[in-house]
């Protein structure tokens, strides 16, 4: 069973699940990608409950990856709006959505995304920023970053291993 948060966890990935990780979470953020901005509009869509669907909006306010703007005034009604902060998050939408595409939809994806300009399907990769180049795991190293704190439950050959840089995919116990 994992636990509710992973505050104890010194990864990014994992305080990043703190933020996004709720199963309704990257849903509503994926419709919001697609133009759906209405409280009315996200519930048809998703099929989600009232109080389930108002209790993540307003999560995803608070945390700010969306913003309410009004668009009625009586009764006040909001548009929820993807901030820059969400807009940060399209990579990882895209790779999930790519990842899905390949192994979870037999019958075909059921929605495209394409580079509006040329109409290729866009896909998610790592880049080096600086060589310019695709890096697929297999040439990717990993190393401790200025958070990182030891995991003193660890065994000494991984605590060792995960506490410099090395090879991504190699196995920690070599």
């Amino acid at each position: 069973m994992l636990p509710r948060t992973y505050s104890e966890q010194t990864c990014s990935i994992a305080r990043a699940l703190e933020v996004v990780g709720e199963r309704w979470t990257l849903l509503i953020l994926r419709d919001a990608f697609l133009g759906v901005r209405r409280f009315d509009d996200f519930q048809a869509r998703l099929e989600i409950s009232r109080t389930v669907l108002t209790r993540r909006l307003g999560d995803l306010v608070d945390v700010g990856l969306l913003r309410r703007e009004p668009y009625q005034q009586r009764p006040v009604r909001y548009d929820y709006l993807l901030t820059e902060r969400a807009l940060e998050l399209w990579p990882a939408l895209v790779g999930l959505g790519q990842w899905g595409a390949r192994h979870v939809t037999p019958d075909g994806v059921p929605r495209e995304f394409v580079h509006e300009a040329c109409g290729t399907v866009v896909a998610a990769v790592a880049r080096c920023p600086h060589c310019e180049v695709d890096v697929p795991p297999e040439e990717t190293a990993s190393r401790p970053g200025p958070g990182y704190r030891t995991n003193s439950a660890l065994p000494e050959e991984i605590r060792a291993a995960l506490g410099h840089a090395r090879p991504l995919l190699a196995d920690v116990r070599r």
